[in-house]
């Protein structure tokens, strides 16, 4: 059974409670095409999960905006609620044209919880995201909703999404921040200064798209050639990179695939040396 490796991955403590595995599954992918609507085989996307959870995975990342509901519902059907911690967010629209939008207010987040709460089936959430701060929305009323919602008994942990390090630290003065969500990889590490933030503060970094969606760009040569010298492919290098970069990164590759799936779990077997990292961050 392919397991994610105790030495290398490592455990995060989210809010100093929730202990994790850093190689985590970030469950977008089980929808539909372009994120909208139902996957075409909702019994493969259920087998998905259970895989990830059956290989020591016990961090699922979704959304409320992924199908819309789809994805939250399929979580619930395939694992249950103490086999895993479960993070997912609210602040993001999905139209039919594909289009992600912000959208937010305390009235909105207020709603966008308790629909969570039921198709996730519980009656807390353990990781509550603000998906991305939106300009029709202050940031400060959406994170003081966020976290009244936790005062309330319907969240255990509140985190943010795409945000600066400016507005990390605005939003540490209103609440307890439990993670970061921003997109980084090796290829693109343009929020190096939220992660150091995260660093300095103990504060989890879920890093999103973190092998670039395939893509990597000008890294795509060293990713080939580390991973040729460890029999591995560049995606689980990539991976490994993120693991072994920093102890706060929590990657969070999606599939809708088993196989995939597996292979994204191998990476945290693999061993990167010191010159290896070195060529890789350059």
């Amino acid at each position: 059974m392919v397991e994610v490796s105790e030495n290398q991955s490592d455990t995060f403590d989210i809010g100093g409670e929730l202990t994790v595995h850093r190689l985590a599954y970030g469950a977008m992918r089980l929808t539909g095409e372009d994120i909208i609507g139902r996957p075409d085989d909702e019994d493969e996307a259920r087998d998905v999960v259970r895989r990830a959870v059956e290989m020591n995975v016990d961090f699922v990342d979704t959304a409320d905006s992924y199908g819309p509901g789809v994805s939250e519902r399929i979580v619930r059907e395939a694992i249950d609620p103490d086999e895993a911690v479960v993070g997912t967010k609210a602040g993001l629209l999905r139209n039919r044209s594909g289009d992600w939008i912000p959208h937010g207010g305390p009235d909105y987040f207020r709603n966008q919880v308790l629909c969570s709460l039921d198709r996730l089936g519980v009656e807390s959430i353990d990781l509550y995201q603000l998906h991305t701060p939106d300009v029709d929305c202050s940031f400060e009323d959406a994170v003081n909703t966020f976290a009244e919602l936790k005062d309330d008994g319907l969240v255990d942990h509140v985190g943010l999404s795409n945000v600066s390090v400016e507005q990390l630290d605005e939003a540490r003065d209103m609440v307890e921040v439990a993670t970061v969500q921003n997109e980084y990889n090796v290829g693109n590490r343009d929020h190096e200064d939220v992660l150091e933030a995260c660093e300095d503060a103990g504060i989890g970094f879920i890093s999103y798209f973190p092998i670039g969606g395939g893509d990597l760009g000008d890294k795509e040569s060293v990713l080939k050639e580390v991973a040729d010298d460890h029999d591995a492919t560049p995606r689980q290098v990539a991976l490994a990179w993120l693991l072994q970069h920093s102890p706060v990164t929590i990657p969070i590759p999606g599939t809708s695939s088993v196989d995939h799936l597996e292979q994204n779990v191998a990476a945290s077997a693999v061993e990167l040396s010191d010159d290896e990292m070195a060529r890789l961050g350059e």
